[in-house]
């Protein structure tokens, strides 16, 4: 009777100490999983007369992941710089870089801050994310604790993981502030 009281105590532990994301939060979609997927959607603070995301592709049509519309008058010459954000290896495609033009001058971002910067204030969820992707974190669709969102009118709030090792996935909990894209993080958990 013991053993059996003993079990389950420890299993009703086990249930209760289960993590949950509040009901007040929604899903991310699965398309915001990738990051090259969500440059689409950033409206920089600044105006510029055009701007892209590429990769270190010496194809110039493999190496564009986004661009606006090109300005008929426009060429671009510049080299391409030697690291990027969202480093992933050593060589060919292995990170990206943002190459804007302002006032008829080429201007490079190719840092985490830098693509930061360029954001600005947070206007969209992909925007979020995409925030939340230069520090390391990552939406993982099969948890909804590093795949759920909320939004209000100052923050926008994320549960979202980063990879300790190849089996462990820590859950944390960002919130970025709209105006300023700073980002907080509380870790929630390992799953």
């Amino acid at each position: 009777m013991k053993l059996l009281f003993l079990v389950l105590f420890l299993c009703s532990g086990l249930v209760f100490s289960q993590k949950t994301v509040p009901p007040d939060y929604k899903k991310i979609p699965e398309i915001l999983d990738n990051p090259e997927l969500l440059f689409p959607f950033i409206v920089p603070d600044k105006k510029y007369e055009y701007w892209s995301v590429l990769r270190n592709n010496p194809d110039p049509d493999k190496a564009i992941i986004y661009e606006t519309q090109t300005p008929d008058f426009m060429t671009l010459n510049d080299p391409a710089p030697e690291k990027g954000f969202f480093q992933k290896c050593l060589g060919e495609d292995c990170f990206s870089y943002l190459l804007a033009c302002e006032k008829d001058k080429t201007k490079y971002f190719f840092t985490e801050q830098q693509l930061r910067d360029f954001i600005g204030s947070v206007d969209n969820l992909p925007e979020a994310v995409l925030i939340a992707n230069t520090y390391g974190y990552i939406v993982d669709t099969s948890n909804t604790l590093s795949s759920s969102y909320k939004t209000d009118e100052k923050h926008i709030s994320l549960y979202v993981t980063k990879l300790t090792n190849s089996t462990n996935k820590e859950s944390y909990l960002v919130t970025i502030a709209r105006k300023t894209g700073k980002l907080e993080g509380k870790k929630i958990g390992t799953y």
